[in-house]
């Protein structure tokens, strides 16, 4: 059986990409899933998908807003139980030059890359630190290197590795695994906005492969890590 099997995961943008698969990778290994994104209709279908409301829950909630995440949450909670698993996955992308950037658009990406998974974090912390659960943040190559005309996206995944770290740190005593995984070019929408004409190495199962192994199989032992998966 499982090690995920009766256990509840959240995954944040789990309407498409890389947290869909995550979210159906993390269902057929008999978990309870809750979906947060923006699109209700997409999280609606997933659900069903993951096999109605026994498996599945879901709150459209926008990560930059700290009231409909804490909402999300509670909404979640009552629905599935507490959290044993944690994914931070929710995020967007704006190509363009650095110095063209107006101060919306850098905080935008601010507010959903890096303030999202302290806000999500944050709301489920007590359902962790409870359970010895675990925690896996979606950083990127961004977050380890800089990239042209991708100036904001690499700052906050570079924060999403520091605040990684940091976590690991302070919930290494309630056994809180806390991770990162940072991926390369990845087949998704997210990809062809930040990188147009760039060529995916990888699929967005391929990360969900990977986070499914820091959900259940990896060693509370391993955290504060950033695993590259560059293909």
């Amino acid at each position: 059986m499982s090690a995920l099997a009766g256990k509840t995961c959240i995954v944040t943008g789990a309407s498409r990409g890389i947290g869909r698969a995550i979210a159906v990778r993390m269902a057929q290994a008999g978990a309870r899933v809750g979906l947060m994104a923006r699109s209700g209709d997409a999280l609606a279908a997933l659900a069903e998908e993951l096999g109605g409301a026994a498996r599945a829950a879901w709150a459209v909630c926008d990560v930059a807003d700290s009231s409909q995440v804490n909402q999300a949450a509670a909404s979640l909670r009552t629905a599935l139980g507490p959290a044993d698993v944690l994914v931070n996955n929710a995020g967007t992308v704006v190509r363009t030059p650095a110095f063209a950037m107006d101060d919306a658009t850098w905080r935008r990406q601010m507010a959903v890359n890096l303030d999202g998974v302290f806000y999500v974090t944050r709301a489920f912390a007590g359902d962790l630190v409870a359970r010895a659960g675990r925690i896996i943040n979606i950083s990127s190559i961004a977050g380890r290197e800089g990239t042209p005309f991708l100036a904001g996206y690499c700052a906050t995944k570079h924060g999403v590795v520091g605040l990684t770290r940091a976590l690991a740190e302070e919930l290494r005593g309630a056994r809180v695994a806390v991770n990162a995984i940072c991926p390369g070019s990845v087949d998704t929408e997210m990809l062809r906005v930040g990188q147009p004409g760039g060529s995916p190495n990888m699929t967005a199962d391929d990360i969900a492969r990977t986070a499914m192994f820091l959900a259940a199989e990896a060693p509370t032992a391993l955290t504060g890590s950033c695993i590259d998966v560059f293909g």
